[in-house]
Formats: C-alpha cells, structure tokens, sequence
C-alpha cells in the first residue's frame, strides 16, 4: 500500500525578495537603477551648487547698488553742506542769506547722475512746501519732484536719510537741512533722491540670464551624466547579467576588464571569484565521482559476503574479517578523498620557517619503519626555508611507501634534500623496477596505478601520488618523475623558496 505524505503550503516570497536566478520577486515594486540614482544626486547637487552661485551673485550686485547710492547720497549731502558753509552769492559775493537763493545757485552747478534727483524744498505758510529742481526727464514712473505726498513726508521726517516705498518704485533719500539766516528765516532742505529700479532690475536680468545658463547647464550635464554613467557602469551591469546567469552547471562567464579603475578592479575581483567557485565545484564533483566510482566495488564486496554469510561459525569469522578488511579499505579512500578536496583550499598548506635539514631526516627517520629495506639519507641541504613541515612529510613518507611497494626487501631507498638557488628539492630514490614512459604522467593522476611493472605489488586505492601532487602544487611546486641511475625512479618535490 502506498502511503502520500501531505503537500506543504508554499510559502509566498517576501516584497523585495529574490529567487535562485536573480530575478526579483516581487515584480510589481520598481527599483531606480544606480545609473539613475548617480544621475539624480549629480542633478541635486548642480541645481545646488548653480542656484546658489546665482543668489549669492544677485546678493553681491544688490549690495553694490547699496553701496553706490549711499555713497552718492552722501557724497551730494557732503558737497551741499560745503557749499552752505563756504559758497558765496556770485551777484553779491557776500555769503548767501536767503535759501532760496541758496539752493537755487547749487542746483545750477550740480549735474546729477541718470537715476538721481536733486531738489531744494522751502517752507510756505498753509501749504506744501517750494521746490527748487533741474528740469530733465528721469527714467522713473513718477520722480519725487511730481510727487507732492512724498515730498511731504520726505520734507517733515525728522531723520537725515532713509527709504521711501511706494507702488511706483522705491526711493533712498538724504536731507539737508539749511540754517536760518536771521530771524524768522523760511525753513528749507536740500534733498538728494535716489531711484534704484534700474539698477535692481540689471541686478534681476542677470540673475535670470544665470538662471537660463544654469538650466542649460543641468541640460548638458543630465546627457553627459547620463552618458558618462552608462559606461562607466557597464562592467557594473556585467556582473549583475552573468550573476543572474550563473548555474551550478555554467560557471564559465566571465567579464571583460578594461581600463585600471575602480572598476576594472571589481571586474577581476568578480572574475577571480568566479574562477574560485569553478574550482570548488570542479573538486566537489569530481569528489563525488571518484568516491561514487570507488567505492561501489567494496560497498558490492560487503553486501555479497553478509548475503552469502552462513551459520558456519568459521565462515562468519571469515566473512567478517574480508568486510573488516573492506570497510577498513573504504575508510581510507573517503580520508584520501577529503584531502585532496581540502587540497582546493587556500589554508591546505601553512607555511613555517623550517630547517631542511632537520625535516629531511625526520622523513628518513619515520620512512624506516614502513619496511625491510636498506635505506639511506645520501645528502641534506643545510637552508631555512618556508613550508609547512607536516604536509611536506605526507608527500614524502607517502612516496617512501610507495617505494617500498615497488621494491623487495634489501634494495636500496635513497632520501634527501638540495637546495639550488632559489628552489628547495626533496626527493625518494628507489631501486625497483621504474615507470614506463607512456606512465609517468598517467601515475599521478586519481584512481591510476600504471600499466606494468609498477602497481602490480600495490594495494592501494591510486591516491597516493595524487596527494603528492596536491600538496607540492599547494605549496606552488610540482612533483617530477625520472629514471634513478642503475635502475629505478626518483620522485622529486621541486619547491620555489618564499623571498620576505
């Protein structure tokens, strides 16, 4: 009877979530582009910056227009009082008694400025007060001299300057007031106005023509930022695409680099993580094909002999002892797996100061117990190098067994160590039978054992001399076959010394 277990609910996808291809999960929520958001920050901070140069600029023509009509006002009033105190009536060359008099004679002499206006006011009795003017025409709405109200105001205030506001424009006065002359003398002023609306509507035109070039300018700058942004992004946008294309079974994409930028350096570093993952799943696979490949066999062994396995006391006895056998055997391939799947790490090796010397004889030391033979250390190299002593003995105690499987007992195994330079060698020299040359790159490969000669005396899985490989390779060396003189191979660990 066949049982169904319940389905489980599907658990919708979050808001702003994505799924395993890179593509968003919420497809209705819309997101600005980095392109767009450079573009708009770089937009803000124009409008700014340009907006800000017009008004600070408009605040700097407004206070020069403050300047000058102060100082013309002051300068006039200064030159009226001078005049009151030093001037001479030309009919009579006698100081001036009358302010009529007075004010008429200065007003003849002076020439005002286009937007300027020079008035001398006298008192009458019950009414406005007598103006004294330079007929010309001002380009003004409506000049002081025809506004009788503001004449008033500006004639009764008891200040000597100030700012009159009306609907037809603004206007920045000073007063003089004339000393009497005698007893009873009519009151009188000298009035310098001045009307600013020319000079604050140049003051506006060129704050709007900043403005218009401002616009222009946030014009030009959306295109080229917009351009500029697009390409410089683009390796940006690379990622993103072969990110979202990336599959477990596709990990060959990889970006173009150009240029030496920031972003040149995100495209290598893309690229070398990439490199990196192709790796890690290229050992993961090929982990599990060789673990899948190797052992089926004694998985097969184990469940044919419990199968077959009676009640004979001596035959379970045996049985037990070829599935001990066999386990103990599979054990060894899955640790020999491992390592050469950790060989893929950067933390495989960890390097140290170490004397070659003294490395080179531990290896002879522990190589003597794995057999009968006649062992020899014919040579050490007396050189402190950088490696990491404990994978370095593996490599070399595991090519002293595999001499030892080649060899009968009382041939010779030679270790030892060189140094040539820059490079560091360890080498196991052996007296058996030697490799054939179609073989010797065959050997080091996983699960190879060679075709004749060597391998037929071994037992083990064809590791071996792959993990070697792997352990010179992490320490950025190699591993190098050739025939021993008389007979035999030599296996060389051939490293590159670490320069501070």
């Amino acid at each position: 009877m066949t049982t169904t277990r319940a389905r489980t609910p599907r658990t919708t996808a979050p808001t702003g979530t994505t799924d395993a291809t890179g593509t968003t999960a919420d497809r209705g929520r819309r997101r600005l582009s980095a392109r767009v958001r450079i573009l708009l920050w770089l937009l803000f901070v124009m409008a700014v910056a340009l907006t800000s140069v017009a008004a600070t600029t408009r605040s700097f023509l407004l206070r020069d227009v403050d300047h000058r009509s102060n100082g013309l006002l002051a300068q006039e009033s200064g030159e009226f009082a001078a005049f009151e105190e030093r001037g001479l009536d030309p009919e009579t060359g006698r100081p001036f008694t009358e302010p009529d008099r007075l004010l008429k004679v200065f007003l003849e002499r002076q020439y005002a400025d286009p937007d300027e206006e020079l008035i001398g006011l006298v008192a009458r009795p019950g009414g406005d007060p007598a103006q004294f003017i330079q007929p010309r025409d001002l380009p003004v709405a409506l000049p002081l001299h025809r506004d009788a109200d503001a004449r008033r105001r500006i004639f009764g205030s008891p200040d000597p300057s100030g700012v009159l506001h009306r609907p037809e424009g603004e206007i920045r006065w000073a007063k003089v007031a004339v000393a009497r002359h005698g007893d009873g003398g009519p009151e009188a002023a000298f009035v310098v106005a001045f009307h600013p609306e020319r000079e604050v509507a140049r003051v506006n035109e060129v704050f709007r023509v900043l403005l218009a070039i401002s616009g222009v300018a946030l014009l030009l700058t959306t295109g080229i930022g917009w351009a500029v942004a697009g390409r410089i992004l683009q390796p940006v946008r690379l990622v993103r695409t072969a990110a979202a294309q990336l599959t477990e079974q596709d990990l060959t994409r990889r970006i173009p680099v150009r240029g030496h930028d920031d972003i040149a350096a995100l495209a290598e570093t893309f690229n070398a993580m990439l490199d990196r993952l192709e790796r890690a799943f290229a050992a993961q696979r090929q982990f599990v094909d060789d673990a899948g490949h190797e052992l089926r066999t004694p998985i097969t062994i184990v469940r044919g002999h419990l199968e077959l396995m009676g009640d004979d006391p001596a035959e379970r006895e045996e049985t037990v002892r070829l599935v001990t056998d066999e386990l103990d055997r599979m054990s060894r391939i899955v640790e020999d797996l491992l390592l050469l799947a950790k060989a893929e790490r950067p933390d495989f090796v960890t390097p140290e100061p170490v004397q070659l010397a003294e490395l080179t004889a531990d290896v002879y030391v522990k190589a003597r117990t794995l057999g009968d033979r006649d062992w020899q250390l014919t040579e050490t190299a007396d050189r402190e190098t950088e490696l990491d002593p404990q994978r370095i003995t593996q490599a070399m105690v595991q090519l002293a067994q595999n001499a030892v499987q080649h060899t009968t007992p009382g041939q010779t195994i030679r270790i030892g160590s060189r140094a040539e330079g820059s490079r560091v060698e360890l080498y196991v020299a052996d007296s058996g039978p030697g490799v054939r040359p179609h073989d010797r790159e065959l050997i080091f490969e996983r699960f190879r054992r060679g075709t004749s000669r060597r391998g037929a005396r071994g037992s083990g899985a064809g590791l071996g001399l792959s993990i070697v490989k792997a352990i010179a390779e992490g320490h950025g060396g190699q591993v190098r076959l050739h025939d021993t003189e008389g007979g035999g191979a030599t296996f060389v660990l051939t490293l590159e010394e670490a320069r501070g």
